[in-house]
């Protein structure tokens, strides 16, 4: 019973409007900080961004608050990331920012809409994920072919997957765990 415990999350009504608005302001603030603390970690190994290229920060906060407040704090906070981390900080670049929006706000969405399925947590993440990168594909298909666009690679679609798979991998590790960890702290509050 235990392990079924760790997987499944129980179905639950959304937060109150507050508590998704606190939970998508947090989750802004971890998708702008999180990644200044890997390319800094980064920078101090010697490895520049590759770090954040690889563990992908900013998607953490990102399908976390879809799963834990729902879809509507998962687009908001999927938007503003990157927007207020280009604001704040230059990165993403300009030419990927579109990208990022596009996909995080895929990732919050449809992390939020699967969070009350019955699914094991890891598969609504992983579904989360497919989700995402597929939207952050026709974007890229779209604004190479159908919009001339030159700033952006289409074989950035499938590198961007394979040098991101140890992030994708700390997703599947750490999601399902922090989820588990919220329910767990909610029930002994009722």
């Amino acid at each position: 019973m235990t392990s079924t415990t760790i997987t499944r999350s129980t179905a639950r009504p959304l937060p109150s409007v507050t508590t998704q608005v606190w939970a998508t302001l947090l989750a802004v603030v971890g998708a702008v900080a999180l990644p200044q603390v890997f390319h800094m970690a980064g920078a101090s190994l010697g490895l520049g961004t590759a770090l954040g290229e690889t563990l992908l920060p900013m998607h953490l906060p990102v399908l976390l608050v879809g799963l834990l407040a729902g879809p509507y704090a998962g687009v908001a906070a999927g938007a503003l990331g990157p927007l207020v981390s280009f604001a704040l900080s230059g990165m993403p670049g300009p030419a990927m920012v579109p990208f990022m929006i596009l996909e995080l706000a895929a990732y919050g969405l449809f992390a939020g809409l699967l969070r009350g399925v019955n699914l094991p947590t890891v598969a609504k993440v992983l579904i989360a994920q497919i989700a995402g990168r597929a939207v952050r594909a026709v974007a890229i298909l779209v604004a190479v072919f159908a919009l001339g666009n030159t700033t952006v690679a289409v074989a950035s679609i499938w590198t961007s997957v394979i040098a991101g798979l140890p992030g994708l991998i700390l997703q599947w590790a750490l999601l399902p765990l922090i989820v588990w960890l919220v329910d767990r702290r909610t029930a002994a509050g009722r």
